[in-house]
Protein backbone atom coordinates (compact mmCIF):
# COMPACT_ATOMS: atom_id res chain seq x y z
CA UNK A 1 0.00 0.00 0.00
CA UNK A 2 1.12 3.69 -0.75
CA UNK A 3 0.88 6.59 1.41
CA UNK A 4 -0.74 9.92 0.43
CA UNK A 5 2.53 11.20 -0.39
CA UNK A 6 4.25 8.17 -2.18
CA UNK A 7 1.52 8.44 -4.63
CA UNK A 8 1.82 12.21 -4.99
CA UNK A 9 5.36 11.46 -6.55
CA UNK A 10 4.71 8.82 -8.55
CA UNK A 11 2.24 10.61 -10.11
CA UNK A 12 4.95 13.85 -10.61
CA UNK A 13 7.27 10.81 -12.06
CA UNK A 14 4.88 10.43 -15.06
CA UNK A 15 3.68 13.35 -15.69
CA UNK A 16 7.03 15.18 -15.08
CA UNK A 17 9.79 12.90 -15.00
CA UNK A 18 10.96 14.15 -11.97
CA UNK A 19 11.96 11.78 -9.24
CA UNK A 20 10.48 13.53 -5.69
CA UNK A 21 10.62 11.54 -2.20
CA UNK A 22 7.95 11.42 -0.02
CA UNK A 23 9.86 13.98 2.22
CA UNK A 24 10.09 16.28 -0.58
CA UNK A 25 6.46 16.24 -1.45
CA UNK A 26 5.52 16.59 2.64
CA UNK A 27 7.61 19.37 2.89
CA UNK A 28 6.22 21.05 -0.28
CA UNK A 29 3.02 20.47 1.18
CA UNK A 30 3.86 22.05 4.69
CA UNK A 31 5.00 25.02 2.33
CA UNK A 32 1.62 25.02 0.80
CA UNK A 33 -0.09 24.65 4.65
CA UNK A 34 1.59 27.83 5.56
CA UNK A 35 1.01 29.75 2.88
CA UNK A 36 -2.66 29.16 3.09
CA UNK A 37 -2.78 30.00 6.64
CA UNK A 38 -1.16 33.90 6.16
CA UNK A 39 -4.13 33.95 2.82
CA UNK A 40 -6.71 33.40 5.92
CA UNK A 41 -4.45 36.01 8.00
CA UNK A 42 -4.89 38.32 5.46
CA UNK A 43 -8.91 37.60 5.12
CA UNK A 44 -9.34 38.27 9.10
CA UNK A 45 -7.19 41.49 8.64
CA UNK A 46 -9.32 42.98 6.05
CA UNK A 47 -12.31 41.78 8.00
CA UNK A 48 -10.98 43.60 10.81
CA UNK A 49 -10.71 46.38 9.00
CA UNK A 50 -14.20 46.69 7.57
CA UNK A 51 -15.35 46.54 11.93
CA UNK A 52 -13.02 49.85 12.38
CA UNK A 53 -14.88 51.55 9.33
CA UNK A 54 -17.98 50.37 10.75
CA UNK A 55 -17.59 51.85 14.45
CA UNK A 56 -15.80 55.12 12.49
CA UNK A 57 -18.65 55.94 10.67
CA UNK A 58 -20.94 55.31 14.34
CA UNK A 59 -18.79 57.86 15.45
CA UNK A 60 -19.08 60.48 12.53
CA UNK A 61 -23.07 59.81 13.03
CA UNK A 62 -22.88 60.90 16.47
CA UNK A 63 -21.25 63.67 15.99
CA UNK A 64 -23.45 64.70 13.55
CA UNK A 65 -26.51 64.56 16.01
CA UNK A 66 -24.22 66.46 18.33
CA UNK A 67 -24.22 69.85 16.07
CA UNK A 68 -27.74 71.44 15.59
CA UNK A 69 -29.72 69.38 17.79
CA UNK A 70 -30.90 70.08 20.89
CA UNK A 71 -30.54 67.35 23.84
CA UNK A 72 -33.83 65.97 23.37
CA UNK A 73 -33.62 64.93 19.42
CA UNK A 74 -29.83 63.60 20.20
CA UNK A 75 -31.21 61.49 22.46
CA UNK A 76 -33.89 60.25 20.33
CA UNK A 77 -31.78 59.41 17.85
CA UNK A 78 -29.04 57.47 19.97
CA UNK A 79 -31.61 55.50 21.64
CA UNK A 80 -33.01 54.57 17.86
CA UNK A 81 -28.92 53.78 16.89
CA UNK A 82 -29.07 51.68 20.25
CA UNK A 83 -31.35 49.24 18.57
CA UNK A 84 -30.25 48.70 15.53
CA UNK A 85 -27.56 46.05 14.46
CA UNK A 86 -24.43 46.43 13.63
CA UNK A 87 -25.35 45.63 9.85
CA UNK A 88 -28.04 47.70 9.69
CA UNK A 89 -25.95 50.92 11.33
CA UNK A 90 -23.13 49.77 8.18
CA UNK A 91 -25.98 49.63 5.65
CA UNK A 92 -27.44 52.84 6.84
CA UNK A 93 -23.77 54.39 6.17
CA UNK A 94 -22.95 52.86 3.05
CA UNK A 95 -23.27 56.08 0.31
CA UNK A 96 -21.43 57.89 3.10
CA UNK A 97 -18.25 55.98 3.01
CA UNK A 98 -18.00 54.57 -0.51
CA UNK A 99 -14.94 57.12 -0.98
CA UNK A 100 -13.44 55.56 2.44
CA UNK A 101 -13.75 51.65 0.84
CA UNK A 102 -12.54 52.47 -2.52
CA UNK A 103 -9.69 54.36 -0.97
CA UNK A 104 -9.08 50.54 0.58
CA UNK A 105 -9.67 48.63 -2.60
CA UNK A 106 -12.90 47.29 -0.38
CA UNK A 107 -16.57 46.97 -2.02
CA UNK A 108 -19.02 49.51 -0.24
CA UNK A 109 -19.85 48.67 3.05
CA UNK A 110 -23.54 47.31 3.39
CA UNK A 111 -22.83 45.69 -0.41
CA UNK A 112 -22.20 42.16 -1.19
CA UNK A 113 -19.04 41.65 -1.67
CA UNK A 114 -18.18 38.87 -4.71
CA UNK A 115 -18.51 35.07 -3.55
CA UNK A 116 -15.27 33.64 -2.52
CA UNK A 117 -13.90 31.42 -5.19
CA UNK A 118 -12.72 28.21 -3.57
CA UNK A 119 -9.41 26.30 -4.74
CA UNK A 120 -10.83 22.92 -3.67
CA UNK A 121 -13.97 21.36 -5.93
CA UNK A 122 -16.84 23.25 -6.45
CA UNK A 123 -19.20 24.43 -9.32
CA UNK A 124 -17.40 27.21 -9.67
CA UNK A 125 -13.65 26.13 -9.76
CA UNK A 126 -13.26 22.05 -10.27
CA UNK A 127 -10.31 20.81 -7.86
CA UNK A 128 -8.59 19.04 -11.55
CA UNK A 129 -7.90 22.05 -14.17
CA UNK A 130 -8.30 20.98 -17.68
CA UNK A 131 -5.80 18.63 -19.28
CA UNK A 132 -4.07 18.16 -16.15
CA UNK A 133 -5.55 14.62 -15.38
CA UNK A 134 -3.62 12.04 -13.34
CA UNK A 135 -2.67 10.05 -16.35
CA UNK A 136 0.30 8.52 -14.27
CA UNK A 137 -1.99 7.66 -11.20
CA UNK A 138 -3.82 3.77 -10.44
CA UNK A 139 -6.83 5.92 -8.62
CA UNK A 140 -9.43 6.96 -10.91
CA UNK A 141 -10.20 10.72 -9.52
CA UNK A 142 -13.08 12.67 -10.80
CA UNK A 143 -14.06 16.06 -10.33
CA UNK A 144 -15.88 17.24 -7.18
CA UNK A 145 -19.19 18.03 -8.11
CA UNK A 146 -20.82 19.32 -4.48
CA UNK A 147 -21.40 23.02 -4.15
CA UNK A 148 -21.15 22.39 -0.01
CA UNK A 149 -17.18 22.19 1.68
CA UNK A 150 -16.08 19.55 2.57
CA UNK A 151 -14.92 19.13 6.36
CA UNK A 152 -11.21 18.47 4.58
CA UNK A 153 -11.64 21.12 1.86
CA UNK A 154 -8.51 22.86 3.23
CA UNK A 155 -6.35 19.89 3.00
CA UNK A 156 -7.60 18.88 -0.40
CA UNK A 157 -7.39 22.51 -1.70
CA UNK A 158 -3.11 22.43 -0.39
CA UNK A 159 -3.13 18.88 -2.53
CA UNK A 160 -4.54 20.55 -5.33
CA UNK A 161 -2.42 23.47 -5.33
CA UNK A 162 0.15 21.22 -5.39
CA UNK A 163 -1.04 19.39 -8.33
CA UNK A 164 -1.96 22.84 -10.40
CA UNK A 165 2.13 23.95 -9.46
CA UNK A 166 3.30 21.33 -11.18
CA UNK A 167 3.31 21.47 -14.86
CA UNK A 168 2.92 18.33 -17.07
CA UNK A 169 6.44 18.08 -19.09
CA UNK A 170 7.85 21.69 -18.35
CA UNK A 171 4.62 23.52 -18.45
CA UNK A 172 3.53 22.51 -21.58
CA UNK A 173 3.00 19.72 -24.67
CA UNK A 174 6.31 19.36 -26.29
CA UNK A 175 6.55 21.93 -29.04
CA UNK A 176 6.06 20.30 -32.53
CA UNK A 177 8.48 18.08 -33.92
CA UNK A 178 9.87 19.32 -37.19
CA UNK A 179 7.98 17.57 -40.51
CA UNK A 180 9.06 14.37 -41.47
CA UNK A 181 10.05 13.65 -45.11
CA UNK A 182 8.63 10.18 -45.29
CA UNK A 183 5.52 8.67 -44.95
CA UNK A 184 4.49 5.05 -44.33
CA UNK A 185 4.29 5.38 -48.34
CA UNK A 186 6.64 7.03 -49.86
CA UNK A 187 9.73 5.93 -47.05
CA UNK A 188 11.59 4.04 -49.45
CA UNK A 189 11.88 6.56 -52.37
CA UNK A 190 13.55 9.66 -49.38
CA UNK A 191 15.66 7.73 -47.01
CA UNK A 192 19.00 7.33 -47.82
CA UNK A 193 21.09 5.01 -46.22
CA UNK A 194 23.13 7.45 -44.06
CA UNK A 195 19.97 8.79 -42.41
CA UNK A 196 19.35 5.38 -40.57
CA UNK A 197 22.65 5.11 -38.27
CA UNK A 198 22.93 4.17 -34.54
CA UNK A 199 23.28 8.04 -33.66
CA UNK A 200 18.86 7.39 -33.17
CA UNK A 201 19.65 4.77 -30.47
CA UNK A 202 19.00 5.87 -27.23
CA UNK A 203 17.28 8.81 -28.72
CA UNK A 204 14.04 6.85 -30.18
CA UNK A 205 12.36 4.07 -30.09
CA UNK A 206 14.65 0.52 -31.25
CA UNK A 207 16.89 -1.64 -30.23
CA UNK A 208 19.81 -2.82 -32.59
CA UNK A 209 16.87 -5.08 -34.22
CA UNK A 210 13.99 -3.56 -34.88
CA UNK A 211 13.46 0.23 -34.77
CA UNK A 212 10.10 2.15 -35.29
CA UNK A 213 10.22 4.33 -38.41
CA UNK A 214 7.05 6.13 -37.88
CA UNK A 215 3.38 5.21 -36.37
CA UNK A 216 0.26 6.88 -36.71
CA UNK A 217 -3.42 6.68 -36.73
CA UNK A 218 -5.95 8.77 -39.19
CA UNK A 219 -9.01 9.60 -40.39
CA UNK A 220 -9.15 9.56 -44.29
CA UNK A 221 -12.34 11.64 -46.17
CA UNK A 222 -12.98 11.44 -49.62
CA UNK A 223 -14.05 14.17 -51.67
CA UNK A 224 -14.98 14.93 -54.93
CA UNK A 225 -12.53 13.98 -58.02
CA UNK A 226 -11.02 11.17 -56.22
CA UNK A 227 -9.14 13.80 -53.99
CA UNK A 228 -8.65 12.24 -50.31
CA UNK A 229 -8.12 14.69 -47.16
CA UNK A 230 -6.41 13.09 -44.43
CA UNK A 231 -6.43 14.24 -40.67
CA UNK A 232 -4.22 12.41 -37.89
CA UNK A 233 -4.48 11.61 -34.36
CA UNK A 234 -1.65 10.95 -33.54
CA UNK A 235 1.81 10.94 -35.03
CA UNK A 236 4.89 9.85 -34.24
CA UNK A 237 8.44 9.91 -37.10
CA UNK A 238 11.50 8.94 -35.58
CA UNK A 239 13.98 11.42 -36.93
CA UNK A 240 16.79 11.15 -33.70
CA UNK A 241 20.13 12.47 -34.37
CA UNK A 242 23.48 12.74 -31.98
CA UNK A 243 22.30 15.83 -30.80
CA UNK A 244 18.90 14.94 -29.70
CA UNK A 245 18.63 14.52 -25.77
CA UNK A 246 18.54 11.02 -24.36
CA UNK A 247 15.33 9.57 -23.59
CA UNK A 248 14.03 10.39 -19.95
CA UNK A 249 13.85 6.84 -18.31
CA UNK A 250 10.16 6.03 -15.90
CA UNK A 251 10.11 2.81 -13.67
CA UNK A 252 8.00 0.77 -15.52
CA UNK A 253 6.37 -0.71 -12.19
CA UNK A 254 4.50 3.02 -11.88
CA UNK A 255 2.13 1.97 -14.94
CA UNK A 256 1.66 -1.77 -13.89
CA UNK A 257 -1.80 -1.23 -12.94
CA UNK A 258 -2.34 0.71 -16.49
CA UNK A 259 -2.16 -2.87 -18.21
CA UNK A 260 -3.06 -6.41 -17.81
CA UNK A 261 -1.35 -8.42 -15.49
CA UNK A 262 -2.20 -11.79 -16.47
CA UNK A 263 0.34 -13.56 -19.13
CA UNK A 264 1.02 -11.51 -22.20
CA UNK A 265 0.77 -8.08 -20.14
CA UNK A 266 3.38 -5.39 -19.52
CA UNK A 267 4.41 -7.15 -16.37
CA UNK A 268 5.33 -10.42 -17.93
CA UNK A 269 6.67 -9.34 -21.19
CA UNK A 270 9.01 -7.37 -19.08
CA UNK A 271 10.20 -10.43 -16.90
CA UNK A 272 11.47 -11.78 -20.01
CA UNK A 273 13.22 -9.12 -21.27
CA UNK A 274 15.26 -7.47 -23.17
CA UNK A 275 14.60 -3.96 -21.05
CA UNK A 276 15.93 -2.11 -23.86
CA UNK A 277 12.78 -2.90 -25.92
CA UNK A 278 10.74 -1.34 -23.64
CA UNK A 279 9.52 2.09 -24.28
CA UNK A 280 6.09 4.45 -22.58
CA UNK A 281 4.61 6.98 -25.20
CA UNK A 282 2.23 10.08 -23.82
CA UNK A 283 0.64 10.93 -27.18
CA UNK A 284 -1.24 14.33 -26.99
CA UNK A 285 -4.54 13.59 -29.58
CA UNK A 286 -5.40 15.52 -32.26
CA UNK A 287 -9.53 15.34 -31.89
CA UNK A 288 -10.00 18.95 -34.22
CA UNK A 289 -12.06 17.40 -37.13
CA UNK A 290 -15.32 16.91 -37.85
CA UNK A 291 -16.18 13.10 -37.17
CA UNK A 292 -18.43 11.56 -40.11
CA UNK A 293 -20.75 8.43 -40.42
CA UNK A 294 -20.23 8.53 -43.64
CA UNK A 295 -19.36 4.65 -45.33
CA UNK A 296 -16.43 7.10 -47.47
CA UNK A 297 -14.52 7.73 -43.90
CA UNK A 298 -11.96 5.74 -43.22
CA UNK A 299 -10.45 4.79 -39.61
CA UNK A 300 -6.53 3.64 -40.18
CA UNK A 301 -3.32 2.88 -38.78
CA UNK A 302 0.33 2.50 -40.55
CA UNK A 303 3.41 1.94 -39.13
CA UNK A 304 6.84 1.15 -40.49
CA UNK A 305 9.98 -0.40 -38.89
CA UNK A 306 13.19 -1.19 -40.08
CA UNK A 307 15.35 -3.58 -39.17
CA UNK A 308 19.28 -5.44 -40.62
CA UNK A 309 17.75 -8.86 -40.29
CA UNK A 310 15.71 -10.72 -42.26
CA UNK A 311 12.72 -11.93 -40.26
CA UNK A 312 8.87 -11.90 -39.98
CA UNK A 313 7.69 -9.89 -37.65
CA UNK A 314 4.49 -10.23 -35.38
CA UNK A 315 2.29 -7.09 -34.34
CA UNK A 316 0.04 -7.39 -31.28
CA UNK A 317 -2.18 -4.52 -30.37
CA UNK A 318 -3.70 -5.04 -26.96
CA UNK A 319 -6.60 -1.64 -26.08
CA UNK A 320 -7.10 -2.15 -22.25
CA UNK A 321 -9.68 -0.34 -20.01
CA UNK A 322 -9.12 0.02 -16.34
CA UNK A 323 -6.02 -1.90 -16.96
CA UNK A 324 -8.14 -4.54 -18.52
CA UNK A 325 -7.51 -6.24 -22.36
CA UNK A 326 -10.87 -5.04 -24.79
CA UNK A 327 -9.99 -5.86 -27.67
CA UNK A 328 -6.51 -7.46 -29.56
CA UNK A 329 -5.17 -7.38 -33.14
CA UNK A 330 -2.76 -9.43 -34.36
CA UNK A 331 -0.76 -8.89 -38.11
CA UNK A 332 2.43 -10.60 -39.85
CA UNK A 333 4.64 -8.47 -41.83
CA UNK A 334 6.84 -9.97 -44.64
CA UNK A 335 10.36 -8.20 -45.10
CA UNK A 336 11.04 -5.69 -47.86
CA UNK A 337 14.69 -5.13 -48.57
CA UNK A 338 15.07 -1.79 -49.45
CA UNK A 339 18.29 0.77 -49.19
CA UNK A 340 20.82 -2.27 -47.35
CA UNK A 341 18.25 -2.95 -44.71
CA UNK A 342 14.44 -4.38 -44.01
CA UNK A 343 11.70 -2.78 -44.11
CA UNK A 344 8.55 -3.54 -42.54
CA UNK A 345 5.21 -1.78 -43.75
CA UNK A 346 1.86 -2.48 -41.94
CA UNK A 347 -0.10 -0.01 -43.99
CA UNK A 348 -3.51 1.23 -43.66
CA UNK A 349 -4.63 -0.55 -41.56
CA UNK A 350 -8.28 -0.69 -40.72
CA UNK A 351 -9.46 0.29 -37.27
CA UNK A 352 -11.38 -2.39 -35.17
CA UNK A 353 -15.00 -0.98 -34.41
CA UNK A 354 -14.46 -0.46 -30.56
CA UNK A 355 -11.45 2.31 -31.30
CA UNK A 356 -14.18 3.87 -34.14
CA UNK A 357 -17.22 4.40 -31.40
CA UNK A 358 -14.78 5.00 -28.60
CA UNK A 359 -13.25 7.95 -30.84
CA UNK A 360 -16.80 9.45 -31.27
CA UNK A 361 -18.18 8.72 -28.00
CA UNK A 362 -15.11 11.26 -26.73
CA UNK A 363 -15.48 13.44 -29.61
CA UNK A 364 -19.02 14.03 -28.51
CA UNK A 365 -18.39 14.83 -24.24
CA UNK A 366 -18.44 18.44 -24.29
CA UNK A 367 -15.41 19.75 -22.64
CA UNK A 368 -11.51 18.56 -22.81
CA UNK A 369 -11.04 17.55 -18.91
CA UNK A 370 -13.95 15.26 -19.33
CA UNK A 371 -12.35 13.59 -22.71
CA UNK A 372 -8.67 13.80 -20.58
CA UNK A 373 -10.78 11.92 -17.43
CA UNK A 374 -11.81 9.01 -19.57
CA UNK A 375 -8.76 8.88 -21.21
CA UNK A 376 -7.18 8.53 -17.70
CA UNK A 377 -7.96 4.82 -17.93
CA UNK A 378 -7.48 4.25 -21.42
CA UNK A 379 -4.37 2.68 -22.66
CA UNK A 380 -2.69 0.38 -25.50
CA UNK A 381 -0.29 -2.12 -25.60
CA UNK A 382 1.73 -2.84 -28.72
CA UNK A 383 4.38 -5.69 -28.98
CA UNK A 384 6.00 -6.29 -31.86
CA UNK A 385 7.69 -10.12 -31.70
CA UNK A 386 10.19 -12.36 -34.20
CA UNK A 387 7.12 -14.62 -35.16
CA UNK A 388 9.19 -17.36 -35.29
CA UNK A 389 11.37 -17.36 -31.77
CA UNK A 390 8.55 -15.08 -30.34
CA UNK A 391 11.48 -12.87 -28.61
CA UNK A 392 10.11 -9.54 -28.07
CA UNK A 393 11.75 -6.88 -30.23
CA UNK A 394 9.84 -3.96 -29.18
CA UNK A 395 7.42 -3.11 -26.43
CA UNK A 396 5.59 0.14 -26.80
CA UNK A 397 2.90 1.28 -24.31
CA UNK A 398 0.50 3.94 -25.34
CA UNK A 399 -1.20 6.74 -22.39
CA UNK A 400 -3.55 10.15 -24.26
CA UNK A 401 -4.53 13.19 -23.60
CA UNK A 402 -6.01 15.55 -25.56
CA UNK A 403 -4.41 17.89 -27.54
CA UNK A 404 -4.95 21.94 -26.59
CA UNK A 405 -2.20 23.04 -29.19
CA UNK A 406 -3.04 24.42 -32.69
CA UNK A 407 -0.09 22.84 -34.09
CA UNK A 408 -2.10 19.21 -33.89
CA UNK A 409 -0.62 16.16 -32.43
CA UNK A 410 2.28 15.40 -30.28
CA UNK A 411 3.91 13.27 -27.85
CA UNK A 412 6.56 12.58 -25.67
CA UNK A 413 8.77 9.19 -25.27
CA UNK A 414 10.51 7.26 -22.66
CA UNK A 415 12.25 4.84 -21.64
CA UNK A 416 10.97 2.19 -19.53
CA UNK A 417 13.00 1.00 -16.69
CA UNK A 418 13.50 -1.07 -13.27
CA UNK A 419 15.38 0.63 -10.87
Amino acid sequence: MYGRNELIARYIKLRTGKTRTRKQVSSHIQVLARRKARELQAMCKVSSHIQVLAKRTSREIQKQFKVGQDQSAKDKALQSMAAMSSAQIVSATALQNKAAAAAFGLPPLGVPSAPIRHAYGTAQAPLWQPGLTQAGSSIDIKPCSGAAAHPYAPVTSMVANFYNSIKPFSGAPPQPYAPVASTVGDYATSVTPQSIAPSGEGRSIGTRKLRLVEFQAFLEHQRENDNYSKHLFVHLGSNATYSDHVLEAIDVRQIYDKFPEKKGGLKDLYDKGPPEAFYLVKFWADLNTTLSEDTSAFYGVSSLYESMEDMTISCSTKVCSFGKQVVEKVENEFPRFENNRYMYRINRSPMCEYMINFIHKLKHLPEKYMMNSVLENFTILQVVSNRDTHETLLCIAFVFEVSTSEHGAQHHIYRLVKD
